[in-house]
């Protein structure tokens, strides 16, 4: 994995922000490890906003894609919690 894509790819403010001082010094599978388990919280935290709406919204549709939004994201954190073992 690149350096350049832990913070371009799903940096939240598109600045590297995701760019931590552990993740600049680490190199190779550690690189890969603290990637990984950086991009789970971010993933989480999509999951989490989303119920909200699920659990909150009123507009069908924005539920809806709420939903998707869930789907997918989990089923990347599965991919990524398998990636980690």
């Amino acid at each position: 994995m690149e350096r350049r894509a832990a913070g371009r790819d799903h940096g939240s403010a598109g600045d590297g922000s995701m760019d931590s001082t552990p993740l600049e010094a680490a190199k190779g599978a550690e690189f890969d490890r603290l990637w990984l388990q950086m991009m789970m919280e971010h993933h989480q935290g999509a999951v989490q906003m989303a119920q909200t709406e699920r659990g909150k919204g009123s507009s069908p549709e924005a539920k809806a894609l709420a939903q998707q939004i869930i789907d997918a994201q989990q089923a990347e954190i599965t991919e990524m919690q398998a990636m980690l073992k």
